[in-house]
């Protein structure tokens, strides 16, 4: 089962089904999705966001190699603004993405927090990787805040075609060396 989380400005709840129409109304925008990998489809098809929920996320969330949370802003709105995901992939175990309202105010710095936690304390993985194409600029942040090294870069496709993609990794022992200090 996968828990809830709360920071000091959000709750992080488990992937529902009822999410999905809100996800459909803040997920499709270029700002958005432009960076994410090129599986997501554009132009974003109507549906779109509860397909991916019945037959991606949910499955996988079953099978125990996808986790997945919505962030609901403490005090509003009634609806989660965003989302943060873990997977086993091998070159890329997490994802996320943030309504542009709430964007370039520390949020997804301050989701990963715990999800961080998780991967490590509760699944037990030994590193994090992440892929982001170069110019992500924003989602890179998020990632060097955390104490992530770049170890690679390699060509990747995007929604907005191809792009320079440098892989990340933080490892346990860094993450949990970060927190203690």
């Amino acid at each position: 089962m996968i828990p809830i989380f709360e920071t000091s400005r959000l709750l992080l709840k488990p992937l529902r089904l009822e999410d999905a129409p809100t996800t459909q109304t803040l997920f499709p925008h270029w700002e958005i999705v432009r960076y994410l990998s090129d599986r997501v489809p554009w132009p974003y098809p109507e549906g779109g966001a509860e397909k991916f929920y019945r037959e991606v996320a949910l499955p996988n969330i079953a099978e125990g190699t996808f986790w997945s949370w919505t962030l609901w802003l403490k005090g509003g709105p009634d609806h989660h603004i965003g989302a943060v995901d873990l997977r086993t992939e091998k070159k890329d175990n997490r994802g996320f993405w943030l309504g542009l309202p709430w964007q370039g105010k520390g949020l997804m710095t301050e989701a990963c927090v715990p999800v961080t936690d998780y991967w490590f304390d509760v699944l037990g993985q030994d590193r994090l990787v992440v892929a982001k194409a170069v110019e992500n600029v924003t989602s890179r942040r998020v990632t060097e805040k955390q104490g992530a090294r770049i170890i690679d870069v390699e060509e990747r496709r995007f929604v907005c075609g191809p792009r320079r993609t440098e892989i990340w990794e933080l490892t346990r022992e860094d993450w949990n060396a970060r927190r203690r200090g």
